[in-house]
């Protein structure tokens, strides 16, 4: 029987896995630019960028796209991409349709949560050669209309924001999870000066690897349509877009003494990433470099308010 060792007890414990377990390496990595919201990637839905992101993968490993068994990609804000966006992106990246593939939602972990569901797939020797990541276009997440269907019979019908209704409101205390960055803010002492201070050194130091080159390995470019011909993005968008003192920014959800803004928060996005993942074996077979080894994992929740606190 192939069982896993667990180090500590209760839940949210990290497993190590035992060695009846196949090992799961990690070979190689990719991810697209990071847009911002409405900037250079806007045009594209988030299965194109994540066929970017795994043609990128495997064009690093050096191996055929026929060689992927399974594929998990995660993504939040599924509307309006059609059916099975994960599937999407794995036959726009060329992949085998024999690939089983499967879209992962768990709201910021989803990306995450696909790489340990595919690496859990080669330890109990499932498959051999995954690919897993994440994609998310939040610039096309579309707004409803949830009378439209059955009919809005007399007066104005309201229009949904999708992104926030499905991406960025907790449906528990029925407010915007920024609302619960200002509780956590207030219950640590955190302060608006500390929060802008670590946006801008944040910044800081993304331009800084840009300049000297230190995401090119990662990076694989999108080819943008556009009515004057195609555009190649290469770099991300935010950190030569925030041009202002973070400090100039006002409070976003807490207008008295709030300190979280649109400058020190986490930024509306589109882009994607993935990883290819190998058994030891498979990584033997292809002759394909390692660069890292999983060699544990673990999951914990609490309280929908303290999701800011959560591993």
């Amino acid at each position: 029987q192939r069982l896993a060792m667990v180090k500590f007890g209760g839940r949210g414990a990290v497993r190590f896995f035992s060695r009846n377990l196949s090992e799961v390496c990690i070979v190689a990595a990719a991810r697209t630019p990071i847009g911002g919201f409405n900037g250079s990637l806007a045009s594209v839905p988030a299965a194109k960028l994540g066929a970017v992101a795994i043609r990128g993968a495997l064009r690093r490993a050096g191996i055929p796209a026929e060689a992927v068994e399974q594929v998990w990609m995660g993504n939040v804000v599924s509307s309006d991409l059609g059916q099975a966006p994960a599937r999407q992106a794995a036959m726009e990246a060329g992949l085998p349709e024999s690939a089983c593939c499967t879209t992962v939602n768990k709201v910021c972990s989803s990306g995450m949560k696909a790489i340990v569901l595919g690496a859990q797939q080669i330890m109990l020797g499932h498959a051999d050669v995954v690919v897993a990541g994440g994609m998310e276009s939040m610039s096309n997440i579309p707004y409803y209309l949830p009378k439209a269907r059955w009919g809005a019979r007399m007066g104005d019908a309201q229009l949904v924001d999708g992104m926030v209704k499905d991406g960025l409101w907790d449906p528990y205390g029925n407010c915007h999870m920024g609302s619960y960055a200002e509780l956590c803010a207030e219950t640590h002492e955190i302060t608006r000066e500390m929060q802008d201070a670590h946006a801008e050194e944040s910044y800081a130091r993304s331009r800084a690897a840009h300049a000297d080159g230190l995401f090119a390995d990662e990076i694989e470019p999108v080819v943008v349509c556009q009515r004057k011909g195609e555009l190649t993005v290469l770099t991300d968008d935010e950190p030569a877009a925030q041009k202002n003192p973070a400090s100039d920014a006002r409070p976003a959800f807490k207008k008295k003494e709030g300190t979280v803004t649109a400058a020190n928060a986490s930024t509306i996005s589109d882009g994607a990433a993935a990883v290819l993942l190998m058994s030891r074996a498979a990584a033997d077979k292809f002759g394909v470099p390692v660069l890292a080894r999983l060699a544990g994992h673990a999951d914990a929740e609490q309280a929908p308010a303290w999701f800011t606190t959560a591993p």
